[in-house]
């Protein structure tokens, strides 16, 4: 049985390797058009999105940490256990997602694991359904609102740039690390601050913190871990988002930054975890569709749908196996 010291460093050590996947999880959805449209090296894109993410949870606030670590169950059945389960339920996913080259929510992985754990922990009771209607209303609406504002965004675009010439695609390469720059700090606002929540639960739960409140050391670990990340590179993703539902040019690479980063930052504002993964996937079909419907290979987007379905239910169900495991062998005290 360890003591609740160390526990409690474990506890923050896997959230922040679960930051880490995130991150490296979805530098897919913030590089892959500018990369495969030639707006920057993989390199270039990769350091200069890690850097925004490091300084976007500073400059946003923590509306979305309050939510996913508040908001989802009741206090009182988030212990150790749960916590822990929801966490390695969820790095889990990431990588075998990672590994299969399929685009999935981390955010999806997290909120399951937590209700999977916490249900099992003290009943199906615990579920707060104010906050989990908010989780479940802004994970489902924001692909259909990354397709619809990315649709609407080329239209827009296609019009605006009517009778251009050729040169046009050089201003949509300049432009695409203004609206990378607007997606990374997007991502790592929303992203980074569902560490933040689950790293202060642990503290709540632990009684180093009387109230649900995020340190500012903690949102500084949490930026540091999800900007090394995205550094790192997620090459197998950026290869699926990139190349194929469609070859991407300048122009579908600057839209689609501008129509996911509007809709994320715009979530992150108003307290809701979306997915990166589906906004920017979403946004990337809706694009496509707005300069001809059968350009996109519907098929794979039918196959990144399908994960995207199954990553709660899963992940709820490996929370709730791992946390049986955890609490048989008395982890904490």
């Amino acid at each position: 049985m360890l003591s609740s010291s160390v526990l409690l460093f474990v506890l923050i050590g896997l959230a922040l390797l679960f930051d880490y996947l995130n991150g490296f999880h979805d530098s897919s959805n913030i590089v892959a058009t500018m990369i495969s449209s030639r707006a920057m090296s993989p390199r270039q894109a990769l350091s200069m999105s890690a850097v925004a993410h490091f300084a976007a949870p500073f400059l946003f606030g923590t509306a979305v940490a309050k939510t996913v670590g508040e908001e989802v169950v009741a206090p009182h059945s988030v212990t150790t256990e749960v916590i822990m389960a929801a966490l390695l339920s969820a790095i889990v996913w990431n990588v075998l997602t990672w590994l299969l080259s399929i685009p999935s929510s981390s955010s999806h992985a997290l909120v399951g694991g937590i209700v999977g754990a916490a249900s099992l922990e003290a009943g199906p009771g615990v579920i707060r359904l104010d906050g989990l209607t908010k989780v479940v209303v802004a994970l489902f609406f924001s692909p259909i609102a990354g397709l619809v504002v990315g649709y609407a965004f080329m239209k827009l675009v296609l019009f605006l740039v009517r009778g251009a010439s050729p040169q046009v695609n050089l201003w949509f390469k300049r432009l695409q690390v203004v609206t990378a720059l607007g997606l990374a700090l997007s991502h790592g606002t929303n992203d980074a601050q569902k560490t933040m929540g689950i790293i202060t639960m642990a503290l709540v739960s632990s009684r180093y913190l009387s109230g649900f409140r995020v340190p500012w050391w903690v949102i500084g670990l949490s930026a540091g871990a999800i900007a090394l990340g995205t550094a790192s590179g997620g090459w197998r993703l950026i290869r699926t988002l990139g190349t194929k539902f469609y070859k991407i040019r300048p122009i579908h690479g600057f839209t689609t930054q501008a129509a996911s980063a509007a809709v994320i930052l715009g979530a992150a504002l108003l307290g809701g975890p979306v997915s990166t993964t589906q906004v920017v996937s979403s946004a990337i079909l809706g694009v496509g569709s707005g300069e001809r419907v059968s350009k996109v290979r519907w098929g794979v987007a039918r196959e990144i749908a399908l994960a995207w379905l199954l990553t709660i239910p899963a992940s709820a169900a490996m929370a709730a196996l791992l946390y049986l495991g955890l609490s048989y062998v008395h982890i904490g005290q």
